[in-house]
């Protein structure tokens, strides 16, 4: 009962920062990208809940944007990489041998590189490109799925009812459709709420180091970028509540994803001895 509460928590302030994202921007009817350097830097006040960035925009309204953004990227470069790492996971296990072993290889050597830097070396070949970003996240993050889901698979593989339909001469393809697939789905679905995190701040990353999603398209990232010059000059709303917002965001997925995977995957009995 206690990890359902916390899940539900979780998906409570998650829902309600989804809401905010989605509904703030439509409901103020205005352009985020519109200035207005009569209101620049504005304090939090009555007027401007958020304050104003150094180009007098809303900060409520374009965090709302920033995390419209920053979750969308996020959301498709996760099921990109636990796509790839369930087809590569799966693969291998069927295939088996010395497939398997250059498989593995290959995973241990992307592993070993760094996911920031070889994202940098992605997205610089398509600059400002928003498919570039998701592709850079899901190719540095699908290592770990791939693992989970060739150890499934290959304790799969030695069950009864799959060495059955390997007798009957079943087909690899029917075989990773038919029962591979189905058994990992919920390693898949949770793989990608707890790769979402990392998606986030990857991409805040990103963009804040100017890699990522250009100025005028409004991310964490961007936001955050933005706010070392206001910083300076005493604007520290700039800073808090994107960074609040790309915390809370985080925490609350983080926390969705470890109550998910506790009521979905429960630990196995471990034996008594005889």
């Amino acid at each position: 009962m206690a990890e359902r509460r916390r899940l539900y928590a979780a998906l409570a302030v998650l829902l309600a920062v989804i809401a905010y994202a989605v509904l703030v921007p439509w409901l103020a009817g205005v352009d985020d990208r519109l200035t207005d350097f009569a209101t620049a830097r504005r304090a939090p006040s009555g007027q401007w809940w958020f304050g104003t960035d150094a180009a007098g925009r809303s900060l409520f309204v374009r965090i709302a944007a920033a995390l419209r953004t920053s979750l969308l990227v996020a959301a498709c470069a996760a099921a990109v990489s636990t796509a790839l790492g369930v087809l590569v996971g799966a693969v291998s296990a069927l295939a088996g041998g010395r497939v398997d072993r250059v498989i593995m290889r290959f995973a241990d050597t992307a592993n070993a590189l760094p996911h920031l830097l070889l994202g940098i070396v992605i997205v610089a070949l398509f600059r400002g490109n928003v498919a570039a970003v998701v592709l850079s996240i899901g190719l540095t993050h699908w290592v770990q799925v791939a693992r989970i889901v060739r150890a499934e698979s290959l304790s799969l593989r030695e069950r009864d009812y799959v060495a059955a339909a390997v007798l009957a001469g079943a087909r690899r393809t029917h075989l990773l459709r038919a029962h591979l697939l189905p058994a990992v789905a919920p390693q898949a679905l949770i793989a990608v709420v707890l790769l979402l995190p990392h998606a986030i701040w990857h991409e805040s990353t990103l963009s804040f180091l100017g890699f990522g999603l250009p100025p005028h398209e409004p991310s964490l990232g961007t936001l955050l970028a933005e706010a070392r010059t206001s910083l300076l000059l005493g604007g520290w709303w700039t800073l808090l509540f994107p960074a609040g917002f790309l915390v809370l965001t985080t925490v609350a997925v983080a926390v969705a994803g470890s109550s998910l995977r506790t009521l979905l995957l429960p630990p196995k009995p471990s034996r008594m001895p005889r």
